[in-house]
């Protein structure tokens, strides 16, 4: 079984377990708290704010030094080179998304995408597509699942992994199962080429979140009830396949495992 997957189901056993917390749902006479408590659809929040903060701990431990290192050792042409590929390399689970909600025409410029960046772009360390004016997008199962009428279930924060629901969670799994990286690979070689693209798709996407999660940070009174809404926002803006408002940030430090970043691949 590859790392990601063993990160999912480990994040996914603790989640189950944390998760006997339940917010107290508000009473019939207060119809104020009420609508808000199921606005939030956030019905574990008492263990969901104990495994943000397990989150907030690790990130500013490990990720976020790795992230500024990161930055601070490599120039932007090389890291975007890096993001790039990354990106390149996420085209299967894109296209495959493209194809189970029926967007034939955007299946055929993801398809046309790799090809040209893969070839042209020495195997997508130039976006060739994005200067055609041939823009990438995000696409996952999460996102398909929602446009086959699957609601979003409740909110559910994991650490590492960042905000997410029960139906982008589901979807997080199914992604990991399509994607012929986890399948393929048996030997040395192959399997350091596997865990070096992990650990890249972590600093890269941790990087990418700098300043974003630092203006939370500093600005939000509640950074995770803020985290919680703009994971929201954007997600439903991926869903109608829009580009993601101002504000709705990628998880918070997490590695953008089934979504990778709003950013147009």
């Amino acid at each position: 079984m590859k790392f990601s997957a063993l990160i999912f189901f480990g994040a996914s056993a603790l989640a189950l377990v944390l998760l006997a917390g339940c917010a107290t749902r508000p009473p019939a006479d207060d119809p104020e708290a009420l609508q808000e408590f199921r606005e939030n659809n956030d019905p574990f929040e008492p263990s969901n704010r104990v495994l943000f903060a397990v989150h907030e701990a690790i990130d500013q431990a490990v990720l976020q030094p790795m992230a500024e290192a990161y930055r601070d050792v490599l120039p932007p042409p090389v890291r975007a080179g890096i993001r790039n590929v990354l990106g390149n390399l996420r085209t299967t689970t894109i296209l495959t998304g493209d194809l189970l909600q029926g967007n034939f025409d955007r299946a055929r410029k993801t398809l046309g995408r790799f090809i040209v960046n893969t070839t042209i772009g020495i195997g997508g360390i130039q976006d060739v597509g994005r200067a055609y004016d041939v823009h990438g997008h995000s696409e996952d199962m999460g996102q398909t699942f929602a446009a086959w009428g699957v609601g979003e279930g409740f909110y559910i924060f994991m650490p590492l992994l960042g905000p997410s629901t029960a139906r982008d969670l589901v979807g997080f799994g199914a992604d990991i199962v399509s994607n012929p990286f986890t399948w393929i690979g048996q030997g040395q070689i192959l399997d350091a080429w596997n865990y070096m693209r992990l650990g890249m798709t972590i600093v890269d996407t941790r990087e990418a979140l700098l300043e974003p999660i630092d203006a939370v940070r500093k600005t939000s009174l509640d950074p995770y009830a803020t985290l919680r809404s703009a994971y929201r926002q954007r997600r439903a803006f991926e869903i109608q396949n829009k580009d993601s408002p101002a504000g709705a940030v990628a998880p918070a430090g997490g590695v953008g495992f089934g979504q990778g970043i709003t950013e147009s691949r």
